[in-house]
C-alpha cells in the first residue's frame, strides 16, 4: 500500500521549527503494523531534518551556527535577486536536505524520545511551505 498527501505549512519565520505534529494530524498510521513514511518538501530555500524536540534553544542553536557557518552578504555570491538571504537559503537548503524518512511501527513514527521533525527555514520573511508526504506500507 502507498499513500500520499500534498500538504500547505503555514507560514513559519526565518528559523527552525518542529512539524511533527502538523505531519502526524495529516497522515493516518494507526493499521500499519510496520512500513517506512518520506517526507519531501518542495522549495530550494527551506530544508527539513531531524533533530532534538525538547529544548527550543536546540532550534536557537541551530539557527545561530547555520547563519555563521553560511553567512548572508559573502562577497562571491553572485546570485542575490530576492536578497541578501537568497543564496544563504538555497546553500543551507542543500547542506540540510530536502526529505526526511521515518520508520513506522505499531502505528507510529519510529522517532527516538527526543527527536522531532524541523522546518528549517531560511528565507527572512516565509512563505507557505508544500510538504509532500508518502506512505509506504
Amino acid at each position: 500500500m502507498i499513500k500520499q498527501i500534498e500538504l500547505s505549512l503555514k507560514p513559519y519565520p526565518r528559523g527552525f521549527h518542529l512539524i511533527t505534529n502538523e505531519i502526524m494530524s495529516a497522515i493516518d498510521l494507526k493499521e500499519i503494523e510496520a512500513g517506512m513514511v518520506s517526507i519531501f518538501i518542495k522549495h530550494t530555500s527551506a530544508s527539513l531534518t531531524i533533530n532534538q524536540n525538547a529544548d527550543p534553544t536546540v532550534r536557537l542553536d541551530f539557527e545561530s551556527h547555520f547563519n555563521t557557518y553560511i553567512p548572508e552578504n559573502a562577497p562571491y555570491y553572485k546570485h542575490d535577486y530576492e536578497g541578501s538571504d537568497d543564496m544563504p537559503a538555497h546553500l543551507k537548503s542543500s547542506t540540510l536536505g530536502s526529505s526526511v524518512t521515518i520508520p513506522i511501527t505499531r502505528g507510529r513514527l519510529n522517532l527516538g524520545t527526543w527527536q522531532g521533525i524541523y522546518l528549517g527555514e531560511h528565507r527572512d520573511h516565509g512563505v507557505s511551505r508544500k510538504i509532500v508526504v508518502t506512505v509506504y506500507a
